[in-house]
């Protein structure tokens, strides 16, 4: 199948999952489902950006060594952060005054935060649709936010290949929470009737099998979800990934991923994170243009996801299918490349979606 076709069968009737509180603290990942404004200035008071001398600038004008203006008392010391007293509007550095005089002047203003700088009353600090990162949470913080109202689905893990060998579920589970969804179980099944019953009693948004959908007598992936459920496709014009799948269980999507990494990194990237954000109504992600520093390669007709290391100036070229682990460990980016395209020549400026 198609991949384009395999994505819009998945998600076209997906709708986000219901909103919950989520303190801020825990926030981090998530995708908003309001658009959060800041309710007052950000500072609500003219703050000091610096330890100092709290003055009114317009006193201080002119003032150095050779003109010092005395003082009958030393103007209040002031830390960094804190207000403002009320007749001051300018911060001097320690060293401008010399016992009753000072020594320096500043630009009037110098030093000083004034309120609103941060954020005006009503400025948007989180979009319905954004993701919560470390930068949002401080200005949400700085506002005042204690929760926040986040969509975060809840995907389950199956291992359904040979529990033993499992090393991808903890690396899925690093991708799924990174794409801003939750993972609150983990669950090993291995024969088919082992992962229909996995996939019957799930109670989460979404199901991720990890391996066994090849089409050896060990794989039984597809034939568990066909037990289960219904599969919608086996096998994705896609490389690497083309053994992935996908289906449904009483409603709830189900992603078949391969058990190699290259090619469950690569289905994850193609299948899981447009079902991730459909599921959490998250905007789409905008890769960054870069130019490549080799050229790419590619088949007509099958569509193909290059692994890529961003460089100084440009993005690197790894390789897709049948990737090391040693040159798949210092991917950071993927580049997709259309079915109806051959591949594309070092120099050309293309979108690299961020690993």
């Amino acid at each position: 199948m198609p991949l384009t076709q395999a994505v819009r069968l998945l998600t076209e009737h997906l709708v986000p999952v219901a909103p919950e509180a989520v303190p801020l603290a825990e926030g981090l990942g998530g995708t908003g489902a309001v658009d959060c404004h800041a309710p007052r200035a950000i500072p609500e008071f003219a703050t000091a950006l610096r330890d100092g001398w709290a003055v009114r600038g317009a006193d201080v004008v002119g003032a150095s060594p050779f003109a010092p203006i005395l003082v009958v008392r030393r103007p209040p010391w002031i830390e960094a952060g804190a207000r403002l007293p009320e007749d001051a509007d300018t911060i001097l550095p320690p060293e401008a005054i010399e016992g009753s005089s000072i020594v320096a002047d500043v630009p009037m203003g110098e030093g000083v935060r004034t309120a609103g700088a941060e954020a005006s009353p009503g400025t948007l600090l989180l979009a319905t649709g954004q993701r919560v990162t470390a930068l949002h949470r401080l200005a949400l913080q700085a506002a005042g936010f204690a929760s926040l109202a986040l969509r975060r689905p809840r995907l389950t893990l199956i291992v359904a290949g040979a529990p033993e060998a499992d090393t991808l579920s903890p690396l899925l589970a690093h991708w799924i929470t990174a794409a801003g969804a939750l993972v609150p179980s983990i669950v090993a099944a291995n024969t088919p009737d082992a992962i229909a019953d996995v996939l019957r009693t799930q109670d989460g948004d979404a199901v991720l099998t990890i391996g066994g959908t090849g089409f050896g007598h060990n794989d039984h992936a597809s034939a568990g979800l066909a037990l289960a459920g219904t599969v919608r496709a086996h096998g994705i014009a896609l490389q690497p990934g083309d053994t992935a799948g996908f289906g449904e269980v009483g409603g709830r999507p189900v992603i078949l991923l391969p058990g190699r990494p290259d090619a469950a990194l690569g289905a994850f990237v193609a299948l899981a994170r447009p079902l991730i954000a459909s599921l959490s109504g998250a905007r789409a992600p905008a890769g960054s243009g870069a130019p490549l520093l080799g050229k790419i390669a590619s088949t007509i007709g099958m569509s193909e996801i290059v692994f890529a290391r961003r460089m100084p100036d440009g993005l690197l070229p790894l390789g897709g299918s049948d990737l090391a682990l040693a040159s798949l460990i210092h991917a950071d980016a993927a580049i997709l490349v259309g079915p109806e395209s051959e591949g594309y020549p070092a120099g050309r400026v293309v979108p690299g979606l961020a690993l």
